[in-house]
């Protein structure tokens, strides 16, 4: 009976809704025929100082959910690393866990169009800035220009060689064409060397953006294999700086919270694949962990005791507690992290262990780090810091994939391998693919990976 009862109400629906659509059409025939896309600026609606500033913040906005604000790259990147552990039954989220990720990936497609709305937005946002609005003070231009180069770093670092950035020209799409990792990363600096030209000034926005640019610069170039570049980039940057997006009840959750701590769908990995690290069990003031339903757990509202799919271990971080949590996507405490890099890669270990060693004074609860010993094992030491210091921001997967293309080691002995924790073994994966809507790109390439190399 209930179910027929259901079967009649939705029967009901449908009726309705077909009435009122026959309606509509039979009052304006022309509305179905006039929709507007949703990514694309009507320069008739931001002709105005006005409205060149409400698209830019709305390009803020779009940042927000192509990262902690929606199950991004910093979530799905970190679940293809070892940051986290799928803990739900969608067969999507758990190719992308278990690296063997098809291009029809609906989650990945899902977030790689989070983010080119971002980029797309702070580039139409930079030009109606400079015609309706050309006194704006220059931090507002160049954080526009750090959304771009942020978004253009994250798909380098992330994607395959291939990825393709295109764009709007008079509210037409232009569509653009491969290119390799390397000249991805290029084109994040180009942009990155943009926005520092605009800050000039001494205010709090002005030190805000210009420290963003100058972090992710030095991120950029760590890609490019450029040490000494990133380690000059970053200098002057406060350890205390963070670029923060932020979250409310009302609009953006945080995404971390969401999906690791409400919903279980996500689970804090703990030496995943033998190679990864022990992020739940390590005890590190850096990345605060419980167990669901555990006392500590219970203290932050999170009372179930298994995942997702009904499965343990259930690990729930604490870095953001509840769903308002801001996120810092850059640091200072990042910058501090790629001088130490470029000191080891010079050859000035002591000054790396240094530099470690203050960056750590800055958490409870951390005891100083003595010299590794061997080249090898400082590598190891180096990236574990950024690991635990910079877990859930995105550069775990550019880690992993740096250290396979410029310390010489192994996709066997980076990332997570053997016997996957649902069944079967982790693929091979080193680099997500490009999404296959990106296909219907017309250009020769487009949507293909050029290769999948690290």
């Amino acid at each position: 009976m209930h179910s027929t009862l259901q079967s009649r109400a939705r029967a009901l629906a449908m009726s309705i809704l077909a009435a009122g659509a026959l309606a509509s059409i039979g009052c304006n025939p022309s509305e179905f025929l006039s929709i507007e896309d949703p990514d694309i600026i009507n320069p008739t609606n931001v002709s105005s100082a006005a409205g060149a500033n409400a698209a830019r913040v709305g390009a803020i906005a779009r940042l927000n959910v192509a990262t902690a604000g929606g199950e991004s790259l910093l979530l799905l990147g970190g679940l293809f690393a070892d940051e986290w552990n799928n803990g739900d039954s969608f067969i999507a989220r758990q190719e992308i866990d278990q690296r063997v990720i098809t291009p029809q990936n609906n989650f990945l497609t899902d977030a790689n169009r989070a983010m080119h709305r971002a980029r797309l937005s702070a580039e139409q946002s930079i030009e109606l800035l400079k015609q309706y609005s050309p006194t704006a003070p220059g931090w507002q231009l160049a954080e526009m220009y750090f959304i771009q180069s942020y978004i253009e770093d994250q798909a380098a670092e992330h994607y395959c060689s291939g990825v393709v950035f295109s764009t709007v020209v008079d509210g037409t799409e232009s569509y653009g064409t491969p290119l390799t990792t390397a000249a991805a990363f290029t084109r994040a600096l180009a942009h990155a060397d943009s926005g520092l030209a605009l800050v000039t000034g001494t205010t709090v926005d002005d030190v805000r953006v210009r420290s963003a640019l100058q972090v992710i610069k030095g991120r950029i170039l760590l890609g490019l294999n450029r040490p000494a570049d990133a380690a000059t980039a970053v200098t002057g940057v406060a350890t205390s700086f963070q670029y923060l997006t932020y979250h409310a009840l009302t609009t953006t959750s945080n995404q971390f919270w969401n999906f690791n701590n409400l919903a279980g769908r996500y689970s804090v990995s703990t030496s995943e694949g033998g190679n990864g690290m022990n992020y739940a069990l390590a005890n590190d003031p850096r990345v605060p962990v419980c167990a669901g339903n555990d006392v500590v757990c219970r203290t932050i509202g999170v009372t179930k005791a298994s995942r997702d799919d009904l499965s343990t271990p259930y690990y729930v971080q604490r870095l953001w507690p509840a769903r308002e949590s801001s996120v810092a996507i850059v640091s200072g405490q990042e910058a501090r992290l790629i001088e130490a890099e470029a000191q080891l890669r010079a050859g000035n270990t002591g000054g790396s262990l240094t530099t470690l060693n203050a960056l750590r004074a800055t958490f409870t609860g951390l005891t100083p780090l003595t010299d590794a010993g061997t080249e090898a094992t400082r590598v190891d030491q180096l990236f574990r810091e950024r690991a635990f210091t910079l877990f859930g921001r995105g550069t775990r997967t550019g880690d992993m994939r740096r250290l396979i293309r410029q310390y010489a080691r192994t996709a066997a002995t980076v990332f997570p391998t053997g016997a996957w924790h649902k069944g079967g073994n982790y693929g091979t994966d080193v680099t997500l693919p490009l999404p296959l809507a990106e296909t219907n790109n017309p250009n020769a390439g487009a949507g293909v990976c050029i290769d999948r190399n690290p």
